[in-house]
């Protein structure tokens, strides 16, 4: 249990230095191009930890309250809606080249380390909801859970992205993000695009996640052995 605890501790200060290290690069992208027109990636980076820090606050509240108290519930529907930040950020790649810059090369890396972090950040916060999930329910259970928020997350960047509705707007504007989703599901043959999204991003997603998964538990049980 002391490895367990410390090495959440060192993984939280890792994640933490390396989203500094995101804006790092934006400062010297910044510098050499001589503009902040990317400054957006920082607020999308702050969005992406929100989900893990939801995650985290849901695994403590969960040692004390079942999961079908209101309390729990409500913190999982946030947890649910605030997790496609963290994916969504993969599409962020398509401004890359919208206008003309100095030094491309410099963009492309502050670009995939914003990327790579927000993608991180997802991945252990999906870990550690299917870590309290296979605590409670059979291995085959937990994996369909787990199929359904990546597809449910999938669909919810196409959402985003193309029809630019973003998680507070679920709050805000729930009503015309209902029209919007419930047009292109009576007519799915209208609407490829939305295929093409949502099933890119599951298959990315569950590809990506089973190696997290499979990994993380491989070396747990390499440290237990030891």
């Amino acid at each position: 249990m002391k490895w367990y605890i410390s090495t959440r501790a060192r993984l939280g200060l890792a994640l933490v230095a390396s989203s500094l290290a995101s804006a790092v690069l934006f400062a010297l992208a910044a510098w050499r191009n001589h503009d902040l027109r990317y400054a957006y990636l920082m607020y999308n980076l702050f969005l992406a930890w929100i989900p893990l820090l939801l995650s985290v606050w849901l695994q403590k509240l969960l040692r004390s309250h079942v999961w079908s108290s209101w309390q729990t519930f409500l913190l999982t529907l946030f947890w649910l809606g605030f997790l496609p930040n963290s994916f969504y950020m993969v599409t962020d790649y398509i401004h890359l080249t919208e206008v003309p810059r100095v030094d491309v090369t410099l963009d492309a890396m502050m670009f995939s380390s914003f990327i790579f972090n927000a993608f991180i950040l997802g991945l252990v916060s999906l870990y550690l909801v299917h870590f309290e999930l296979r605590k409670r329910m059979s291995l085959k259970a937990s994996w369909w859970l787990i199929t359904a928020v990546i597809f449910l997350t999938s669909f919810a960047i196409y959402i985003g992205r193309d029809l630019r509705w973003n998680t507070w707007d679920v709050l805000l504007n729930p009503a015309s993000i209902l029209f919007d989703v419930s047009d292109r599901l009576l007519a799915p043959h209208q609407h490829p695009e939305m295929f093409t999204t949502t099933f890119g991003f599951a298959i990315l997603i569950s590809s990506i996640y089973i190696i997290t998964w499979y990994g993380i538990r491989a070396a747990h049980a390499a440290k237990l052995s030891e």
